[in-house]
């Protein structure tokens, strides 16, 4: 809640008394137990920092998803680019939170201290220019990440062919949210009566893709802002729709998605990427919910380009993020969770990334302080 008329402070106040009225509005509504997913990362670390679960009605449970891209990352796809880091004619760019992800080798980290040419970029286009500038080398960047961060990658790929750069090309790993939210809500161990849904992946996609939620399941979809009353208005919004039994897809975040989000993002994906099968932690291989390089752009693909294949591999088994992530469990009920499993030594991703659900229980237990 925010308006021009007030300054900074007099906000910030009213933010927090707006949050306040939500919480109780809510306790006058709630009539029966719900369990509300957070599919986005961001929400979830959002609800952890703000103490948001402390404050809720005990009949309302949050439980967190797969929306976290460097959670859902497959073992087999861990160890295939730690195969990649370790080619002395690879120069690996990646996102920072990939590179304390541990393979059963290490960890990018250590293959950097090793020796291997392990770079952290903010974006693909970084990687373009080392891929100009060190002509000897192949330049890999590890294309991770769900609707929101496809584009830019479309971009770079785009950008590398109209300028010839044959020592470019991805390992990618991009992946699509609306096909795993329908393999949650097909798989019998789990229980979900209404998904917050992610801000950022709807500014591309906008509103339609969701709409099978309420239309073939029944089940109420808020699409949700960043800040706590964002979030807590997305969760009032579900109860009521729970309540009256008339399930739709709400957009509670217009100021930054549109009912059709970024139709130029969405030509840019279709144009350089096609659909295809995608392996995710915990949800298993999820059909057509991958994006794989077009014919015409394929000669970027690392993994063909230079012959990596990825083997089967079960890297910890005492990790349970796989069950965390598809909410069966909470991150306290895995036996490694803040024994030996830890931030500093991670054994799963869901502890390394900055988006990811045992990093956040960790961090702000859960979330269950309180708001100021």
């Amino acid at each position: 809640m925010t308006s021009n008329s007030f300054n900074a402070a007099a906000g910030i106040i009213d933010e927090k008394k707006y949050f306040h009225l939500l919480v109780e509005k809510l306790r006058q509504i709630v009539v029966r137990p719900v369990k509300l997913m957070e599919v986005c990362g961001t929400h979830t670390m959002a609800i952890g920092k703000a103490g948001m679960r402390g404050v809720l009605p005990p009949e309302v449970e949050l439980i967190s998803g797969p929306g976290c891209p460097v959670c859902v990352t497959a073992d087999s796809d861990i160890d295939a680019f730690m195969r990649l880091a370790k080619d002395e004619r690879v120069i690996l760019a990646t996102y920072g939170d990939m590179v304390r992800v541990p393979g059963t080798e290490g960890s990018l980290a250590e293959l950097k201290a090793q020796g291997a040419d392990v770079r952290v970029v903010y974006s693909a286009l970084e990687a373009l220019d080392f891929a100009r500038t060190e002509g000897d080398k192949e330049v890999v960047f590890l294309g991770i990440g769900f609707e929101t961060t496809a584009p830019a990658t479309a971009h770079a790929i785009k950008t590398a062919k109209a300028e010839n750069l044959s020592n470019f090309s991805i390992y990618n790993l991009h992946k699509t949210v609306p096909e795993a939210l329908r393999v949650l809500l097909e798989d019998e161990t789990t229980t979900i009566d209404g998904f917050i849904l992610p801000g950022h992946v709807s500014v591309i996609i906008g509103e339609t893709p969701y709409a099978f939620i309420a239309e073939e399941y029944g089940i109420a979809g808020a699409i949700a802002g960043f800040e706590p009353p964002e979030i807590m208005a997305a969760i009032v919004k579900l109860v009521k729709d729970i309540n009256a039994e008339t399930p739709v897809i709400s957009n509670l975040y217009r100021k930054a998605v549109r009912p059709e989000g970024n139709v130029v993002a969405q030509n840019l994906l279709r144009e350089i990427f096609t659909s295809a099968d995608a392996d995710w932690r915990g949800l298993g291989v999820i059909p057509g919910s991958g994006l794989a390089l077009s014919k015409n752009y394929e000669q970027f693909d690392a993994a063909q380009k230079l012959g990596i294949e990825k083997i089967q591999v079960k890297l910890h088994p005492g990790c349970r993020c796989g069950e965390i992530l598809k909410g069966i469990i909470k991150p306290r009920q895995c036996p490694l969770f803040a024994k030996r499993c830890t931030p500093e030594n991670p054994v799963g991703p869901c502890m390394v990334s900055s988006e990811g659900t045992c990093a956040a229980y960790f961090l702000y237990h859960g979330g269950d302080g309180h708001v100021g």
